[in-house]
C-alpha cells in the first residue's frame, strides 16, 4: 500500500487554508477538517505516512483535490531509461517507475516524487533545471548589445 507522507498531507491543509481561508479566523473549512484530523493522528502516533487506501474519504478527496493540482510526471524528456540506464538522470525515477507510471496510484507517484526530491541528483534538479519549472520562461540571453 502507498503512504501519503506528513509533508504531502500538510502541502494540502496549506493550500486548502489558502484556497477557502477562514472567515471568522476560528473555523475552517471542512476539507482542512477532514485533512488535519489524519494530520493530527500522524503527528501523534509520530507516523511519517498515513495509508493511501485507509485514508477516511472526505480526507482523502480533500488530498486528490490538492493533488490534482501538482505536476503529474517528475520527466523532462531527457529519458535515458531508454538508453538502458537503470535510473533516469533526466528525472530519476527507475526504469520501472518510468514504466508503470500511468499504473501507479497517487501515493505512489507522491512517494516517488518525494523519493527524487530528496536525493535531488537528477538533471531536473540542477542542470536542467529550467525545464522542471512550468510556465516560466528562461530568461533571454544577454547577447552584450547596448544600443538603444
Amino acid at each position: 500500500m502507498a503512504g501519503i507522507h506528513i509533508t504531502d498531507i500538510e502541502s494540502a491543509i496549506n493550500w486548502w487554508r489558502e484556497r477557502s481561508p477562514s472567515v471568522d479566523g476560528i473555523q475552517s473549512c471542512p476539507q482542512v477538517g477532514a485533512l488535519a484530523e489524519v494530520y493530527a493522528l500522524m503527528v501523534y502516533y509520530r507516523e511519517p505516512s498515513c495509508d493511501e487506501a485507509t485514508m477516511p474519504p472526505k480526507a482523502k478527496q480533500a488530498w486528490l483535490d490538492w493533488y490534482g493540482t501538482t505536476p503529474d510526471t517528475p520527466c523532462i524528456a531527457i529519458c535515458s531509461t531508454s538508453q538502458g540506464d537503470d535510473i533516469c538522470k533526466g528525472c530519476g525515477r527507475t526504469f520501472d517507475e518510468v514504466q508503470l507510471w500511468p499504473e501507479m496510484t497517487p501515493g505512489e507517484k507522491r512517494g516517488t516524487w518525494r523519493r527524487i526530491t530528496m536525493e535531488s541528483s537528477a538533471w531536473r534538479f540542477n542542470r536542467y533545471s529550467e525545464r522542471a519549472r512550468e510556465g516560466v520562461a528562461a530568461p533571454a540571453p544577454d547577447d552584450g548589445d547596448q544600443t538603444t
